[in-house]
């Protein structure tokens, strides 16, 4: 299937590594020019030079506290003029799972007012030809209890869910889809089950057997979603939560 991505523009937050340089690449892949962002300048100016060349757009990205409003604030003022507008926004910036009221404050600033203040700082853009995408990445997290109780992490994605999909009454109103992505377990080099697999492989075997696919999903599995999501093939997709997790969480969706 033709996505319909080639000459669209996206900006994509939080995307030098992981799940967000997994969706860069796909929106390149599928011909749309993509800015990148990400904290350490080092990392962005890695990712381009890796990135650029890669489909039939472009890439550009700089060094972006997503805490910071003025600087994510001025990164999108500055990719949406070198992109020569912007169709596609994916909100993918979050904190790590916090215990110290600082490190609330980190989720509450990276995780859900960066999408608050990022989306407000697109919307003008998004909505110029009436077929924009707002994407946030969540997780599968917010619809589980666990023993230990809501993390910062998991709740700061909860708001980050409710938020987005209210955004498809006010921001579809003016022709700009809103949806969210919500991953299960998945493989990131260096990421979080990278690190269960190396301290506790027991319980990352355990965690793959009881997989209804036998083992958890990678990076591409999420990116494709995004691609698609972002793209005229779901045009009538709008407020949707989808989640990725291969069957993983035992619950029924209405």
């Amino acid at each position: 299937m033709d996505l319909g991505l080639t000459g669209k523009k996206a900006i994509v937050t939080g995307s030098t590594k992981g799940i967000g340089r997994a969706i860069a690449e796909a929106l390149l892949d599928e011909g749309a020019s993509v800015a990148i962002c990400a904290r350490d300048a080092d990392g962005v100016a890695a990712a381009v030079t890796e990135l650029s060349g890669r489909g039939t757009g472009t890439v550009w990205g700089r060094a972006v506290d997503a805490g910071d409003a003025e600087s994510l604030q001025g990164f999108i003022a500055e990719a949406i003029e070198q992109l020569g507008g912007l169709d596609i926004y994916v909100h993918n910036t979050s904190g790590k799972p916090a215990k110290t009221i600082d490190g609330w404050q980190n989720n509450f600033d990276i995780d859900l007012m960066a999408l608050v203040l990022g989306a407000g700082a697109a919307a003008d853009a998004l909505s110029a030809d009436g077929g924009g995408s707002l994407i946030s990445i969540s997780t599968s997290a917010v619809g589980e209890h666990f023993a230990s109780g809501s993390n910062s992490y998991s709740a700061f994605k909860a708001a980050v869910t409710n938020w987005t999909l209210g955004q498809a009454q006010v921001l579809g109103a003016r022709g700009v889809r809103c949806n969210v992505v919500s991953p299960g377990p998945i493989w990131v080099e260096g990421g979080d089950w990278n690190r269960v697999k190396d301290a506790k492989p027991e319980f990352f075997e355990a965690t793959e057997k009881v997989h209804p696919m036998g083992h958890i999903g990678d990076v591409g599995d999420v990116a494709r979603a995004v691609a698609f999501l972002a793209s005229p093939a779901a045009k009538h997709i709008n407020g949707a939560n989808l989640t990725i997790d291969g069957g993983f969480m035992k619950r029924v969706n209405f």
